[in-house]
């Protein structure tokens, strides 16, 4: 493990804190009694499904947003996301001035469509996936000049992802393992930056979806590849490649990328509506997914303290309906 030679370090997921303080929510953290039977460990929930936007990603569109000059903020921000991004963006314009404009596929959720547009973002509906809407919005920097906001492989957006750790500490600060969705991988990137600065001996395990799993892919063949078989449940985590700063982050300090299936994530979705009364889209009932189904050793879970981190809960009505009924 080597911390010193990384993209980001504990001082900026630091700066990142005040940019965001009065910003974004200090969400909470509490023990799953259910989580904890099952899994034979206290197992503790992160709830950024109950984020500003309903996700994570306002913390690190917020922090990349607030971080330019006056004279990129006055030639506007373009982004690419299947939603939860494109929000956190949308809203982060609105609250600093900087006009957004978000390029979006047009399989996104139509709740995370409608959601954009009511924070005052110009969606431009393109594409089947994120690699062809990334492609869109680099023409369109191209176009009008606007600064594109990365959704991962950037250094403030990473940072900003990173406070997430902090206040995981703030709560327990003897945690011992950490479970974080990956897509692109910058939310683990600046968890696991954050954790590791303190105690290098926390845990911290990533997971994807069987169908999109770039980031595993990527760590066994030893360089960025990408990987994705067909879509998943889980669109929010639906990236095909990670990063190359957040692959050489998880890369040096992540444990394990575990990988599971559909059916293991509807599981995971059912069980925390019912067992836990909370709300999840498939994105952030990935790390639940893992130890309910045993992709994680007991060697690690039982008798520790973990902490699983609920990335979203940004999910269609019906959608959601449709997964409880099945």
């Amino acid at each position: 493990m080597d911390l010193f030679n990384l993209p980001i370090t504990m001082k900026d997921i630091r700066e990142a804190q005040k940019a965001l303080s009065g910003k974004v929510y200090q969400t909470g953290i509490a023990r799953s009694n259910y989580l904890s039977e099952k899994c034979k460990g206290d197992i503790y929930v992160k709830f950024e499904n109950m984020q500003r936007t309903g996700s994570f990603k306002m913390r690190g569109a917020f922090n990349k947003l607030s971080s330019l000059t006056a004279e990129e903020a006055a030639h506007g921000v373009v982004a690419c996301s299947a939603g939860n991004h494109a929000q956190g963006v949308a809203l982060s314009g609105s609250m600093l001035g900087i006009n957004a404009k978000i390029v979006m596929p047009e399989t996104a959720p139509k709740a995370k469509i409608d959601a954009t547009k009511g924070y005052g973002a110009e969606v431009v509906l393109y594409g089947q996936n994120f690699n062809e809407t990334m492609q869109k919005a680099q023409e369109i920097v191209k176009e009008e000049g606007r600064v594109f906001v990365h959704p991962y492989d950037d250094t403030k957006v990473i940072a900003g992802q990173g406070t997430i750790g902090l206040e995981i500490l703030e709560d327990l600060w003897d945690v011992d393992n950490i479970v974080v969705p990956i897509g692109g991988g910058g939310l683990i990137a600046g968890i696991a930056v954050a954790l590791k600065s303190f105690n290098p001996n926390i845990h911290i395990f990533g997971v994807q979806a069987e169908n999109v799993h770039g980031m595993a892919a990527s760590l066994l063949a030893d360089k960025v590849v990408s990987h994705r078989d067909t879509s998943t449940i889980a669109d929010g985590c639906d990236v095909a490649m990670p990063g190359e700063l957040t692959f050489k982050i998880t890369k040096s300090l992540v444990t394990e990328v575990v990988t599971v299936s559909e059916e293991e994530i509807r599981k995971s979705m059912i069980a925390l509506v019912q067992r836990n009364k909370i709300i999840s889209e498939g994105a952030g009932a990935l790390s639940t997914a893992a130890i309910l189904s045993g992709k994680i050793g007991p060697e690690y879970i039982e008798g520790k303290k973990t902490v699983v981190i609920i990335s979203g809960g940004n999910i269609d009505l019906t959608k959601l309906a449709s997964i409880l009924n099945s």
